[in-house]
């Protein structure tokens, strides 16, 4: 069974930066559209945003656009998420996971599509 490593999370302060970073298995890329999702206890996860493996085309949340940005690469098997500006509404535990259903995202983040989640990696904004 396949499991995700998340990495990157941290402390930072309101407008800083972090780097998450998702190690996947070899061929996962060219196969299923990645996610970003994160969760606060007793919330719902959160659709951030996904990567297609199709064309390499992505998608951000509304609550993300403008400061987060999705990237891959094939040859070393890892996703990253590039979170600037940060908010404290933003702390939360972010994990990936790959969409057996999709290889082109989609604008609907539907977590029961997704498979393989991680650990999660916490992030905290706070002064």
């Amino acid at each position: 069974q396949w499991r995700f490593a998340e990495y990157g999370g941290g402390l930072v302060q309101p407008g800083g930066s972090l780097r998450l970073s998702c190690v996947v298995p070899d061929s996962t890329l060219n196969h299923y559209a990645l996610g970003w999702f994160r969760q606060a206890p007793g919330k719902e996860r959160e659709g951030v945003s996904c990567i297609s493996s199709s064309d390499g085309s992505t998608i951000l949340a509304d609550s993300v656009k403008g400061r987060f940005t999705i990237s891959r690469d094939i040859v070393k098997n890892t996703v990253s998420l590039q979170m600037n500006s940060l908010k404290p509404e933003d702390t939360d535990v972010y994990y990936c996971a790959a969409n057996l259903v999709r290889r082109l995202c989609v604008t609907e983040f539907r977590a029961h599509e997704y498979a393989y989640w991680g650990q999660g990696t916490q992030v905290t904004v706070s002064s």
